[in-house]
């Protein structure tokens, strides 16, 4: 058996809530090198592109860490249900988010969002064949707005800057490139 490219020698949590674990944990490297090492452990996610009829759903709301509000997809995670279904997950964060609830749920892939800190892995899901229903928003939700767009109007809003999530940019290249949007 090969030697690990980094050794975990120790680790320790060096905070906690609901929502994260950060741990600093100490390494040697395969040269014998010893150091340490942050990590970020949040539970992997989903994110929704729910399009019909040449229009894309999104949602804005007030991020806190850039304290700006952002369009972005829908997108979240069950930190109360750990270990639900990716596809039961994605369903419940659309109906919950937008009200839209979905006739199929396609899984289009997997990412990971900033592997060099941490683990937290997102499931991107192309929903289809969409109904119109009630929002059911979490506290933290409450001043969310949802709007569809046009595909256009997407493409000028990633072009422009508006959207600079991450996930959402990620998401509709992947979704392109793999022929689930076309242009």
């Amino acid at each position: 058996m090969s030697k690990p490219d980094v050794e975990t020698l120790s680790s320790k949590v060096v905070y906690e809530n609901r929502w994260m674990v950060v741990r600093e944990d100490q390494v040697r490297r395969k040269d014998g090198s010893e150091g340490i090492y942050g990590v970020v452990e949040k539970a992997n996610f989903v994110a929704i592109a729910a399009i019909q009829d040449g229009r894309i759903h999104l949602v804005e709301q007030y991020r806190y860490p850039v304290k700006q509000r952002f369009w972005e997809l829908p997108q979240g995670a069950w930190h109360d249900a750990p270990g639900t279904d990716a596809e039961t997950v994605a369903r419940g964060e659309l109906q919950e988010e937008t009200g839209l609830t979905a006739d199929e749920m396609i899984f289009a892939g997997e990412f990971c969002l900033a592997y060099g800190f941490s683990d937290h892995r997102c499931r991107l899901f192309l929903a289809k064949g969409l109904t119109q229903g009630e929002r059911k928003l979490d506290a933290e939700e409450q001043d969310m707005i949802t709007r569809s767009f046009t595909l256009e109007d997407m493409d000028r809003m990633l072009l422009d800057g508006i959207i600079q999530d991450a996930v959402t940019i990620a998401s509709m290249g992947l979704l392109r490139l793999k022929g689930f949007i076309q242009r």
